[in-house]
């Protein structure tokens, strides 16, 4: 009869290192008894010391139903395996990384223990069936790897061997339950599981660019943090983990079949003795041996950096690991988030950056480098090929409810991605030249797009091209009596629309923005530029002036001197002139102008929605009224606010510590 988890009231912990005093600590803080082993009583001693602490934190911050001295009551220690192992019901080996240790733990303890007891390793990259062999009960062992700090993050990988029964697993899933984890089943014993295959591809591919000179660290780990919200940067995560540690573990997973080639600084800075924060100094420094201390880094490290190259082949794991059955997309995408706190899980990451551009990132390496390592997944290929690339197409490894519209008889396409909205100039053969039926399409569209509940919208040009312009056609056939009512006036519906609907609006801003384009993206509450964008208003060159609003938006923005110079002469300025000059708020590879926009706009979409339409009221009209007048404004707006149901909302959620507020608009 299988083994159920209620059953289990004794549990072996083999190892009290890092993980094994913390693996202990779990299971006596939900009242199993355990039994703690390692080679030498000193070890034992300062797991004790370790697990008290620990407990005493939890005490103080109201987490515990016990005192720790009761839990600690619940944890005996021994250096002696075969007594241990005695009479338990469930083990958790938890010794070094080195599988001849590994076997023989478990060739003891399968010496000794009950016929029904369960073997596990905490191991992170040895495959299971090798372990397995060295006992006589291998459909009764199995991988349960926790992760550092075991007391405190949610994940367990639950791994199968090759002869690991259906009911071993089970059981083991049902366990950690009870533990209060959030387990995630291993299909398939290879080498990394899942969270370590996706980790260390992104840590070497992130290490890649600063060994060719691609990037410094500070970029890298900067963009990592501040673009992607990573919590930390891949130097910085590689120094917390131990240098030594993950040469070690890519080493294991290169020699049992992971195509990759490990990048040499690594090996480098492990001969020098520099293993990150346990040795005081790796990439960073540190304020002494053991003791972490956050790199500070500055944002702006970030500008111009192509983080795609550090999350492709992250991306691509994830994808091969559902292709070969490993695991499914859900439990990928959980099991990144909840292993390596990422934001998102990696494979919706995929479909948020654009599976396309994922693939062309990596088949770019491939012929960059020659290197075997970047063989891009079937199932990622095929996605592309099938038009599944992600967020915008719909579907990618997760399916998006997008609602999709035309308007201007096709000109303007809108779709609707939940709460962002998207608005797409759609005339690539014209370099997608305004006409006024455009412009009331622009219009009507972001109205659409509000009333159906988009909080944030991004206007953009597809081709490549935001807008080159008014069409010069358009103007030659109209009468400039006519030239009010028809173009005049259009532009004043689509400006004034963007300007005062109550959600942000986003200009993205690709190629050219000239003339009445860049006049249409002046009204956007913020924009961004891909770094090919060029920018200006070149209606002198025909004989004119701007006649949407960019004589007098513009000096809004940069101020009578650059406005002129923009008007009078007609010329262009690249993208990293007009941040200089205010016209953008940020600059960015082309490659991620869309996914910019996007992570912009989901940002600004969790802000409370009468709130966000009170800014943009009362900021818009600090343009035109005096400090009185505007201050006076400001002050009304701001009681009003107070006493919503958003901001009753928010402030609780502030006092109560809660990572995200709900806003309804209310």
């Amino acid at each position: 009869m299988p083994l159920r988890p209620e059953d289990i009231r004794t549990v072996l912990v083999v190892g009290a290192g890092v993980m094994g005093h913390g693996i202990a600590q779990v299971f006596a803080m939900n009242g199993y008894r355990v039994r703690l082993v390692d080679i030498k009583d000193e070890f034992l001693k300062r797991a004790l010391e370790r697990i008290r602490s620990s407990l005493e934190k939890f005490a103080s911050k109201g987490m515990l139903r016990e005192r720790p001295e009761d839990i600690l009551a619940r944890i005996e220690t021994t250096t002696d395996l075969r007594k241990a192992a005695e009479g338990i019901d469930y083990m958790v080996e938890a010794v070094p990384e080195k599988l001849e240790i590994k076997r023989q733990v478990f060739k003891t303890v399968d010496e000794v223990a009950p016929e029904h007891a369960i073997l596990t390793t905490n191991t992170s990259s040895i495959p299971i069936s090798e372990i397995a062999e060295a006992t006589s009960r291998p459909e009764k062992v199995a991988g349960m790897h926790f992760f550092n700090p075991p007391q405190i993050l949610k994940l367990v990988e639950v791994v199968r061997g090759a002869k690991t029964s259906d009911d071993t697993v089970e059981t083991i899933v049902a366990l950690a339950r009870r533990l209060g984890k959030e387990p995630v089943v291993v299909r398939k014993d290879v080498p990394g599981f899942i969270v370590n295959r996706v980790m260390v591809r992104i840590l070497n591919e992130s290490c890649r660019l600063v060994e060719r000179g691609v990037y410094t660290i500070e970029q890298v780990d900067a963009a990592l943090r501040f673009k992607l919200g990573f919590p930390m940067g891949a130097f910085e995560l590689a120094d917390y983990i131990g240098l030594d540690v993950l040469v070690d573990l890519s080493k294991n997973m290169i020699s049992r079949g992971f195509n990759m080639t490990l990048c040499k600084l690594f090996e480098e800075m492990v001969e020098k003795g520099k293993l990150g924060v346990k040795s005081g100094e790796g990439f960073y420094r540190y304020p002494g041996p053991g003791k972490f201390l956050k790199p500070s880094l500055p944002p702006r490290a970030a500008k111009r950096v192509d983080y795609i190259r550090m999350v492709d082949m992250g991306v691509n794991e994830g994808a091969w690991l559902v292709e070969n059955d490993v695991a499914g997309v859900e439990d990928v995408d959980k099991a990144t988030v909840l292993g390596l706190n990422l934001p998102m899980g990696v494979l919706e990451l995929g479909d948020l950056i654009g599976l396309d551009k994922i693939l062309a990132s990596i088949e770019a390496k491939a012929s960059e480098t020659n290197l075997p390592d970047y063989r891009p997944s079937s199932l990622l290929k095929e996605k592309v090929e099938r038009g599944e690339t992600g967020v915008s197409a719909g579907r990618g490894f997760h399916e998006y409810r997008v609602e999709r519209m035309e308007f201007a008889g096709g000109a303007v396409k809108a779709r609707l991605e939940g709460e962002i909205g998207w608005i797409m100039l759609s005339r690539p053969e014209a370099r997608n030249a305004l006409t006024p039926e455009m412009l009331r399409g622009v219009a009507e569209a972001a109205a659409t797009l509000h009333s159906k509940g988009a909080r944030a919208i991004i206007l953009m040009g597809e081709g490549g091209v935001f807008s080159a312009g008014f069409d010069v056609k358009r103007i030659a056939s109209t009468k400039p009596q006519k030239a009010w009512l028809e173009i005049g006036d259009a532009f004043a519906k689509a400006t004034r629309t963007l300007e005062e609907l109550p959600a942000a609006v986003i200009a993205a801003i690709d190629g050219y923005a000239l003339g009445g384009g860049l006049e249409l993206a002046l009204a956007a509450d913020i924009r961004i530029a891909s770094d090919a964008a060029s920018l200006g208003q070149p209606e002198i060159n025909l004989g004119f002036i701007p006649g949407g609003g960019g004589t007098q938006r513009l000096v809004k923005h940069i101020g009578v001197g650059r406005a002129l110079w923009l008007v009078l002469t007609g010329e262009m300025v690249d993208a990293e002139t007009a941040e200089q000059w205010g016209l953008v708020a940020d600059v960015v590879p082309r490659s991620l102008l869309e996914f910019e926009a996007r992570l912009l706009a989901r940002k600004l979409a969790e802000k409370p929605p009468l709130a966000v339409a009170a800014a943009k009221r009362v900021v818009r009209a600090a343009a035109e009224a005096s400090l009185a007048a505007g201050l006076a404004a400001e002050a009304g707006m701001f009681s009003a606010l107070l006493a919503s149901e958003d901001a009753k909302e928010g402030v609780k959620a502030f006092l109560e510590k809660r990572r995200a507020a709900r806003f309804r608009g209310e």
